[in-house]
């Protein structure tokens, strides 16, 4: 059975937030992992679609440093107060 865009999304923000202030991950890194995760039960498009909602939703932001990452917005300290 397929996955849903929204399950792939979620596996995706796992990830994202254990690899936080560890590791930077990259687009395709997270495809390819998902793939290896669940098989045929995904594919290249779907897993876009799941980058495409974590975006939109602001759960994740793009950051480009010497290549382009996924991360979990940045708090900035005035948006601490």
């Amino acid at each position: 059975m397929a996955k849903t865009v929204e399950e792939i999304a979620d596996a995706m923000f796992t990830l994202v937030s254990e690899a936080h202030g560890i590791k930077k991950l990259k687009p395709m890194d997270l495809t390819k992992t998902m793939i290896q995760m669940f098989g045929d039960e995904v594919d290249k498009k779907t897993c876009k679609a799941a980058i495409k909602q974590l975006v939109d939703g602001g759960k994740c932001v793009y950051t480009y440093f010497g290549g382009t990452y996924l991360e979990i917005p940045h708090r900035e300290g005035a948006a601490n107060d």
